[in-house]
């Protein structure tokens, strides 16, 4: 899926690295706590969570992530999104909560976890 079909789907804003919707993307994972994310996801593109803080780009920097989605109204500040652009890091918000946000990508065809881990 392509992360800018991901910003349709979510009506999600992109905030940073716009240049990049063009690039496929093929799983995803869901997740307040930065240490679930590095304990348990492998191999995920996309990370939908409701936290704000740089850890948040950081962690997806350490797991190789292509796209972060702010959901539940969050926003970024300037300075996550100054790392993340630096990073190479597309970041969006989304009014959506995180089960509804989870539920339309994965209906539309967007895997989590092959793994059988609690992500969504």
């Amino acid at each position: 899926m392509k992360i800018g079909t991901i910003a349709n789907l979510l009506s999600a804003d992109i905030l940073c690295g716009k240049e990049d919707v063009n690039c496929d993307v093929h799983s995803a994972c869901a997740s307040d706590m930065m240490s679930d994310v590095l304990a348990f996801v492998k191999d995920q593109a996309v990370l939908l969570t409701g936290l704000v803080n740089p850890q948040v780009i950081r962690t997806a920097v350490m797991m190789d992530m292509r796209c972060v989605v702010f959901v539940r109204r969050k926003v970024p500040t300037d300075d996550m999104i100054a790392l993340a652009e630096e990073s190479g890091i597309v970041l969006m918000k989304s009014d959506l909560r995180m089960f509804e946000a989870c539920g339309i990508l994965y209906s539309e065809g967007l895997c989590g976890s092959k793994e059988g881990t609690a992500n969504a």
